[in-house]
């Protein structure tokens, strides 16, 4: 079993794998008999190893290696497979009769072992799995394998944010809060090998906090710079020229803000945007070019060097100011997609108190785009610099209750949409709906309520009343794809839920609940009425019962002995419920049926 050194006395096992199951069926389909094969490549540390170590486990594999030591030995990659002297054609004889060829780090490989590997293709006898670096200079031979048609291409991308932080929720032995994980997924840059140690330091160092009332974790303050971290600036801090330097340690004190183009020299930033350290923008401001070299830079400055370029208290109030302006401007228009707020992130992670003001406008636009968990994050952070704070404590209380959470007794919030949820949070539909008032009028809609709404509701949201007192499916799963493309997932997933129900046509239906189903799982555990019940709402008695076992992690046997069926009817009945519910694979199972058990509004 492969393990990764962390330090003198612990080891640490990979991360299981997750996020890739598509591309992992990709490339087993691409390794099945009659098949040549398939390149992937990806950026540093997405996690094309494991990919691919993943699809040929419990396979007769054979293994080669490009290594930046042996780029200029003829054969390297392959010296435990041939002998010590041997020509092109030789090496391809000796070679054919293996039936698959895993080839790892091929960017590194020795210009005999490219060519070796191109014509391994050519001959078409062996079965090539092939990765490559993206930005890394390849071997022709090698990159001739796609270009030239010989093996299909699979391009990797970083992991995406939901499946990174149900990793970094397994590193950290627990749920990490949205901030915190937002924070560690911009600092690892789809490095995932970065990220490992990143999380690792931080858990190891003790220096995750327990958030209040919830399970999840916390991080605030500087960044542990460890030996991989340190490997990863190591361009920047190997600077020998003092201007170069001097100058990047400006940017990086200068941290959230950045520094005008002509306050800095001119030749000293052309070689550091040469070498990939800083990043000018169209408004010629400068800025570094990861988010890692501010921190480390400010590390290792030294104390009477930081002293000298540390920043003025208060020297981010205005850009903060103006971030807020530009998200109160967003819903103003009914657009919540989330703008560049780079300042008030960079507070928090620094663990710099946030203005109540700000981290409610936060709270309010995370909420409406049906981050809740963010929102809740945004409004602790209010509430920290300012306890008593009546818009964070609202936005609190909505997002938890939007959750399924009922707020605790007493804390329920006395009108408008607060009041609405909160009672909607117990269950009670109609005290939720007795709240509703002039200014929440779109949450009656949302409950199921259409009436009340008609001609008071404008742009975006106009539409889904009306349709919805119709019961016009088609017009409902139109609104629904208005809302997402403005940002409103939750409110896109309501109404694609509501959609459903008003279908005449099942084909349609389904299509419907596979959407509201798909959006529901980007809004950060929301539980509302009109998502309750439906995931297993379209499925048949027996359908919700296997389904029920399986998210409990019986396997089909298990099921099968239980209910007494054969192995095969359960593996139907499951495969058949997949298609309903637009669930890829066992492993959505569970969070399909938490929803709670209720008839859609």
């Amino acid at each position: 079993m492969t393990t990764y050194e962390q330090d003198a006395k612990t080891l640490e096992l990979p991360w299981p794998f997750t996020g890739r199951e598509e591309e992992l069926a990709l490339v087993r389909r691409s390794l099945a008999a009659g098949r040549p094969g398939i390149v992937v490549t990806g950026p540093a540390g997405c996690g094309k190893s494991r990919l691919v170590t993943e699809a040929v486990r419990g396979t007769d594999c054979v293994r080669a290696a490009g290594t930046p030591e042996t780029r200029g030995i003829p054969f390297a990659a392959f010296a435990h497979l041939l002998p010590e002297q041997v020509t092109l054609h030789r090496a391809v004889r000796l070679l054919s009769g293996v039936r698959l060829l895993l080839v790892d780090d091929a960017h590194l490989l020795d210009d005999a072992s490219a060519a070796l590997v191109h014509q391994l293709a050519v001959h078409g006898r062996t079965r090539l799995l092939v990765v490559a670096r993206d930005a890394a200079p390849v071997p022709g031979a090698v990159s001739r394998l796609w270009t030239g048609e010989l093996l299909p291409r699979l391009a990797l991308e970083p992991l995406p944010a939901r499946e990174t932080e149900e990793l970094l929720a397994l590193g950290a032995g627990g749920p990490l809060e949205p901030l915190t994980a937002h924070r560690l997924r911009r600092l690892g840059q789809g490095d995932l090998r970065l990220l490992r140690d990143l999380l690792g330091a931080v858990r190891d160092g003790g220096l995750f906090t327990p958030v209040p009332g919830t399970d999840e974790r916390a991080w605030r303050g500087p960044v542990p710079v460890t030996a991989t971290v340190r490997d990863r600036v190591g361009p920047a801090l190997d600077r020998t020229a003092p201007a170069e330097r001097e100058t990047l340690d400006r940017l990086a004190f200068a941290e959230p803000l950045p520094l005008p183009l002509d306050s800095l020299g001119l030749g000293i930033l052309e070689r550091l945007e040469h070498d990939g350290l800083v990043h000018v923008d169209d408004h010629g401001a400068v800025r570094l070019a990861h988010p890692l070299l501010g921190p480390v830079l400010r590390a290792t400055a030294g104390k009477l060097r930081a002293r000298r370029l540390a920043g003025a208290p208060g020297r981010c109030d205005a850009a903060l100011a103006a971030e807020r302006t530009v998200l109160l401007r967003r819903v103003e228009q009914a657009d919540v997609r989330p703008p560049a707020t780079p300042v008030g992130e960079w507070l928090v992670a620094e663990g710099v108190p946030v203005p109540a003001g700000y981290a409610a406008v936060r709270a309010r636009c995370a909420r409406l785009a049906g981050r809740l968990r963010e929102a809740a994050a945004w409004a602790r952070e209010g509430l920290q610099a300012t306890p008593g704070d009546a818009s964070c404590r609202t936005e609190l209380h909505l997002a938890t209750a939007q959750s399924g959470v009922p707020a605790p007794d007493g804390q329920e919030g006395e009108s408008g949409a607060a009041a609405v949820w909160a009672a909607a949070a117990r269950g009670d539909l109609g005290r939720a709906l007795a709240a509703v008032d002039a200014d929440s009028a779109y949450e009656a809609v949302r409950l199921g309520a259409p009436e009340g709404a008609a001609g008071r509701l404008h742009g975006v949201f106009a539409e889904h009343p009306d349709a919805l007192a119709r019961g016009d499916g088609p017009a409902l799963d139109r609104a629904a794809g208005r809302l997402e493309e403005r940002g409103f997932l939750l409110f896109a997933a309501e109404a694609h839920a509501q959609a459903v129900r008003a279908h005449r046509d099942p084909r349609a239906a389904r299509t419907a609940r596979t959407r509201a189903v798909a959006l529901a799982r980007r809004c950060q555990g929301a539980r509302t009425p009109a998502l309750s019940g439906l995931a297993l709402g379209g499925l048949t008695a027996r359908q919700r019962q296997i389904v029920t076992l399986a998210a409990a992690g019986l396997s089909n046997r298990q099921i099968a002995e239980q209910l007494t069926l054969s192995v095969r009817t359960v593996g139907n009945h499951l495969y058949s419920a997949y298609a309903r519910l637009g669930a890829g694979d066992r492993a959505a199972l569970p969070w399909l049926v938490e929803l709670p058990d209720a008839q859609p509004a």
